[in-house]
């Protein structure tokens, strides 16, 4: 009889863990798909490159602030309602898509999407943590649901060269995404989600900003936020950056960009069973020095040793995203992981908006696209140099114990 009640449990976890992944998967068909599009918008409006960056910029402001002001609706509504609502804003405002012919109209539906991707998002990763029992199981599990957002981040593009391919517009990637979205509202609604953690503290803005002030939340969310400085660097301005590589492989510099998307896919799979048996702290300060050596390998040997390491590092970024956001998320009760999501995906999502742009100023100012990876060098380096203290030192060990006990117990 036990045995018979665990197994329908056991199945509608699953199901969950699928929900997750295939969420994450549908928004970065759109938000990786970004830079194929940019192209075809400067063409097709007479933009320039500022004006169609707004495809990026908005969305990610619109993430940023949503996940900051909104994040507590995962731990006072719950995570069905959260997720439901977020899912709706997302697919309707991709799915006006179809009827629209104006760039501002666009801009205005991608800020309505953001809006709606920082609710489910923070939903989702609030009942990642429902579903796990450990923070190990809780990293390695994020690091498969991210594996399914870097595949997410190989489909988007395809899809929009496809259309593009047989003369359809690239907004039909959009609606895509919505016919997705439509069948996980529908799966929303079937599925049984674990029960509401009872909350100290009413769930809030207020208490999301009173979250800010933790040393762990804060410390993470900057971890964090190098992370995302870097990685950014390569799939806004590596393209550009390779433009004027001059080696033997013609190739290399126009597939670099799949090449880093489909390693960072893979080395997040391969994340999700390492981390369980290295530990952490170890990993990541040994993926940040790899990551720091690729950059600056980049920078002294040229573009032609660029096209090789900057793809390169995508391996080695793989990992780092879920396991900070998992370890940053777990530093706090149940009851309060969707206002922690919520924090950390505010300095994601900020940092995915300020830090391409702060690279293209300096490299606008200085006259060259290399001047923006010295400064994406010097966020790996920082990066490198927080995880190196972080191995050092291990300061959130007690409590991410001390919270898993909690959390057993509750």
């Amino acid at each position: 009889m036990q045995s018979e009640t665990r197994a329908p449990a056991h199945r509608n976890d699953a199901i969950i863990k699928w929900l997750t992944c295939l969420m994450f998967m549908m928004f970065a068909m759109t938000s990786d798909a970004v830079g194929s599009i940019i192209p075809h918008l400067i063409k097709e409006y007479g933009l320039s490159l500022t004006a169609a960056g707004t495809f990026h910029y908005v969305p990610m402001a619109a993430i940023a602030l949503g996940a900051i002001a909104l994040g507590f609706m995962a731990d006072r509504f719950g995570r069905q309602i959260t997720i439901i609502v977020g899912l709706v804003l997302y697919g309707v405002s991709s799915a006006l898509f179809a009827v629209g012919n104006h760039f501002a109209f666009f801009v205005a539906l991608l800020a309505i999407s953001g809006l709606g991707v920082s609710i489910f998002k923070t939903g989702a990763l609030a009942l990642v943590g429902d579903i796990t029992k450990s923070a190990d199981e809780h990293s390695s599990l994020m690091n498969t649901v991210e594996g399914f957002f870097a595949t997410g981040a190989i489909i988007g593009p395809a899809i929009v060269a496809t259309l593009l391919a047989n003369n359809f517009s690239w907004k039909w990637l959009y609606v895509c995404a919505a016919v997705i979205c439509a069948l996980l509202v529908a799966v929303s609604l079937t599925v049984r989600y674990p029960k509401k953690a009872a909350t100290e503290a009413p769930a809030s803005l207020g208490h999301t900003l009173k979250m800010g002030r933790d040393p762990y939340a804060l410390g993470f969310s900057v971890m964090v936020m190098l992370y995302v400085a870097v990685e950014v660097a390569i799939y806004v301005w590596m393209p550009t950056y390779l433009a004027d590589y001059h080696g033997s492989l013609a190739w290399l510099p126009v597939y670099a960009l799949t090449i880093f998307f489909v390693l960072r896919a893979v080395g997040r799979f391969l994340g999700a069973w390492l981390i369980r048996f290295v530990p952490w702290t170890w990993l990541l300060a040994v993926f940040g020095a790899v990551i720091f050596a690729c950059f600056a390998g980049a920078l002294i040997f040229g573009t032609t040793a660029g096209a090789y390491l900057l793809p390169a590092s995508g391996l080695f970024m793989s990992v780092m995203y879920p396991t900070l956001n998992s370890k940053g998320i777990s530093c706090f009760r149940k009851a309060d992981h969707g206002a922690a999501a919520g924090l950390i995906l505010f300095f994601t999502a900020g940092a995915a908006a300020a830090a391409p742009l702060a690279m293209g100023a300096i490299s606008d100012a200085l006259g060259g696209v290399q001047y923006g990876f010295w400064l994406a060098t010097g966020f790996a380096f920082l990066l490198f140099a927080g995880l190196l203290i972080n191995l050092a030192y291990n300061p959130a060990k007690r409590r991410l114990a001390e919270l898993e006990r909690l959390n057993a117990e509750a």
